[in-house]
C-alpha cells in the first residue's frame, strides 16, 4: 500500500512537473494573439530583449524565457534581427529564433525617389541601420568603388521592385543584394534591346529617370522614350525640364524660366548635350521598359498638353512645337501658375 501511494506521488509530482514546463516553456509565448515581432538592435542586451517582450507576454512566459536564456547562454549571445513573436510561437520556439538568428524577412520596396539622400531617409526608417549610416555608404567612394559604381550611377544598381531583405541588413550588404538583382535582371534579351537603342544598361536607366520624371503616363513612356533617343542620337541636346529640377534640386517647380535654364550643371541637358552623367530619380520598372521597348517614330519636340492630363504633344518641326508651347505657356497664364 505504502508503494502504492509512493507511486501516485511519483506521478503526481511528475504531473505537475509536466505542466510547469508547459506553461513556462511550450505554451504559446505571445499572450496577446496575432502577429507581433521583435525588433533587436545592435546595443540592445537581454534585458533590453525582456522589456521589449513585456507587452506581448506575461510575467509566466517572460519568466520561461529567462530559466532558458541562463541554460543556454542566449544573454551573452543577442543577435540583432527581426523576429515573429506570435503566430502561437513557444517559448522555446521563440528561444530557438532568437539563439539561430531565425528571422523574420522584411518586404523592402526600392521606392521611386529622386535623390539618395531621400532613398536613405527611406530605408532608415524601416531598416535597422539609420538614415546617416545609408548617407554615408551612398557618398562613399571606395565602397562603391567595390561594387563597380560611383555616387553618380549609384542609382542604376537599385532596379525597382520589392524584395525580401532581414531587417538587420547592412549598407554594404543591400548594395550587394542590388547588385545581384541588377545582374538577374539585364538578362541577354534586355541587354540586346538596350544594344539595339544604342545605349549601355547604366544609359537606359539614366534615360528611363527622365522619361520617369516626365509623365506619369506609362502608354506615353515609349512615346516618350522614342522622342529623347531621336534627339540624342541626331546630337541635339535633351533638352529636358526635370534635368533642370534636378540641377536646381528644386522639385517643386511647375514652371521653368529663361535663367533657371542657364543653370551651369552636367545635368542640366539645356546646357549640356548627351545624357546627364547619371539618373536624376530612380526610375519605375514602366519607364526603364519603355526605353527598352521605345516607340519609332521621327518627333523631335514634345510640349505638355494645355489640358494638364499629364500627356504630351509631340512635333516633328521647331514652328510646330513652338505652336504647342504657346498653347502650353497660355493655359499656366490662365491658371495663374508662376
Amino acid at each position: 500500500m505504502k508503494r502504492k501511494y509512493a507511486f501516485i506521488g511519483l506521478a503526481a509530482a511528475a504531473a505537475a512537473v509536466c505542466a510547469v514546463a508547459y506553461y513556462l516553456f511550450f505554451s504559446a509565448f505571445n499572450t496577446q494573439g496575432g502577429s507581433s515581432y521583435l525588433y533587436i538592435d545592435a546595443d540592445d542586451s537581454f534585458d533590453s530583449v525582456c522589456a521589449k517582450l513585456d507587452t506581448a507576454a506575461g510575467t509566466r512566459q517572460l519568466a520561461g524565457l529567462r530559466l532558458l536564456a541562463v541554460a543556454t547562454g542566449y544573454g551573452d549571445h543577442v543577435r540583432t534581427g527581426r523576429y515573429d513573436a506570435g503566430g502561437g510561437v513557444s517559448t522555446l520556439g521563440l528561444l530557438r529564433r532568437l539563439r539561430n538568428g531565425s528571422q523574420a524577412p522584411v518586404r523592402l520596396t526600392i521606392p521611386n525617389v529622386r535623390t539618395m539622400d531621400r532613398l536613405a531617409a527611406r530605408l532608415g526608417a524601416v531598416l535597422m541601420a539609420d538614415s546617416a549610416a545609408w548617407a554615408h555608404c551612398f557618398g562613399d567612394s571606395a565602397t562603391l568603388a567595390a561594387f563597380g559604381t560611383d555616387t553618380a550611377l549609384l542609382p542604376c544598381l537599385f532596379i525597382p521592385n520589392t524584395y525580401e531583405v532581414y531587417w538587420d541588413v547592412t549598407p554594404r550588404g543591400l548594395l550587394g543584394r542590388m547588385q545581384r538583382e541588377s545582374e538577374a535582371y539585364w538578362t541577354p534579351e534586355r541587354l540586346a534591346l538596350a544594344d539595339s537603342a544604342g545605349l549601355t544598361p547604366d544609359e537606359v536607366i539614366v534615360m528611363a529617370s527622365i522619361v520617369d520624371q516626365e509623365t506619369a503616363n506609362d502608354a506615353e513612356k515609349p512615346m516618350i522614350a522614342g522622342m529623347y533617343l531621336n534627339r540624342l542620337h541626331q546630337g541635339m541636346k535633351l533638352q529636358a525640364d526635370p534635368t533642370v529640377k534636378f540641377a536646381l534640386k528644386r522639385f517643386d517647380l511647375r514652371r521653368i524660366y529663361h535663367d533657371q535654364l542657364l543653370t551651369d550643371s552636367p545635368y542640366n541637358t539645356y546646357r549640356y548635350e548627351g545624357l546627364p552623367p547619371g539618373p536624376i530619380c530612380i526610375p519605375a520598372l514602366s519607364s526603364i521598359e519603355a526605353v527598352l521597348h521605345f516607340a519609332r517614330h521621327d518627333y523631335v519636340y514634345m510640349c505638355a498638353k494645355e489640358d494638364f492630363s499629364g500627356t504630351h504633344r509631340f512635333a516633328r518641326t521647331y514652328a510646330e512645337h513652338m505652336q504647342n508651347a504657346q498653347r502650353y505657356a497660355e493655359a499656366l497664364n490662365r491658371r495663374g501658375v508662376r
